[in-house]
């Protein structure tokens, strides 16, 4: 059996983000239609058109790797969309369903900035410069909307979540 290299974990990991931001596209939607408040509905409208971008962009990524564009499931990414349904479920018509859901949306979005970031200084690590670029622009939009989300939750939904329902 032949030994695994940098590039095979590397490989691994850019399959492992494609299955992500596609399962990301479905539970946007889901997220948007459950959404309260107008300003979150748009914030998470606004990451879905930016999530259906970088997907495109890991397409390009694969091409630039000469391998065909292919997901890996992801448990993580499975794990973290589960919570985000449940809340969606068991918050329902809550003060608080926002508050949850934003959160939900960071866990994601960590998670994506976490992988990003490794995978591009993977790429940077292997001579890869084309794709790490791609994949930096990627993380930029991932710390940028985790950034939005945190204002929005400081300035409007976490204190919406406390009042308590009629």
């Amino acid at each position: 059996m032949a030994t695994k290299t940098l590039e095979d974990l590397f490989i691994d990991g850019v399959k492992d983000i494609y299955y992500a931001e596609r399962k990301i596209v479905a539970a946007l939607k889901k997220m948007t239609r459950g959404a309260q408040s107008q300003d979150l509905k748009s914030a998470f409208d606004l990451h879905l058109q930016e999530t259906e971008g970088q997907i495109e962009r890991l397409v390009q990524v694969f091409e630039l790797l000469g391998k065909p564009a292919r997901g890996k499931t992801c448990a993580a990414i499975d794990g973290i969309i589960e919570e985000g349904q449940e809340i969606l479920e068991e918050f329902k018509d809550s003060p608080a369903l926002d508050a949850g859901l934003l959160a939900a949306a960071q866990a994601v979005e960590h998670y994506e900035i976490a992988r990003y970031g490794t995978l591009r200084n993977w790429a940077l690590e292997l001579g890869k410069e084309d794709v790490a670029q791609l994949l930096g622009q990627t993380l930029a939009e991932e710390e940028k909307t985790d950034q939005a989300l945190t204002q929005l939750a400081d300035a409007k939904v976490n204190r919406k979540g406390k009042t308590k329902a009629a």
